[in-house]
């Protein structure tokens, strides 16, 4: 299991898919068709201290629905990095780190179910939530005790930042963009 300080120190962006890893993996959904998800707050903040601190930030994910593409954008996941309707995570993976001139090696990804375990395997550190697929668990370099929708997010990237002495915040910069 990777989760020594050195291995923290080598990570340079960070790429997640959303069910059950940004949200608890529950969809809602109305009579229109609408869906719901319930995203963690702190994991949001997290993405938000990760992308104010350099570090870019993918959702890579089968869902469609507009709700996820707000929500990366209110916690400074750029449009351009946001993967909607995958169905080759690899490849869109892939298209994050050529367009972010990063070797995949670089990148912590999260996922929490067989789509992921491609991209967990080709990743620097392929992190899982604590309820993920007993496939994805076997498959993760790290597994968060923290639950998907729960604080996984926040728990790594956290300890990446950290590792790395970049966990800090500017109130300015912070008003600046949100």
């Amino acid at each position: 299991m990777a989760q020594n300080h050195n291995d923290f120190l080598k990570i340079k962006a960070f790429a997640s898919d959303v069910d059950g890893v940004m949200t608890d993996g529950g969809v809602l959904c109305d009579l229109e068709g609408q869906l719901y998800r319930i995203f963690g707050a702190k994991d949001g903040f997290a993405i938000r201290m990760a992308t104010m601190n350099g570090f870019p930030f993918a959702f890579i994910t089968g869902g469609r629905s507009a709700s996820i593409r707000e929500r990366a954008l209110t916690i400074g996941v750029k449009e351009r990095d946001i993967y909607l309707g995958s169905r080759d995570k690899e490849s869109d993976f892939m298209d994050f780190c050529r367009r972010h001139g990063l070797k995949p090696e670089e990148v912590m990804y999260f996922g929490d179910d067989v789509p992921d375990i491609g991209v967990m395997r080709m990743s620097g550190i392929g992190v899982c939530p604590a309820d993920a697929a007993e496939d994805v668990i076997a498959a993760a370099d790290c597994v968060s005790p923290f639950p998907g929708g729960k604080g996984c997010v926040r728990d790594m990237v956290e300890r990446v930042m950290k590792a790395q002495n970049r966990w800090t915040f500017d109130t300015a910069e912070y008003k600046r963009l949100y």
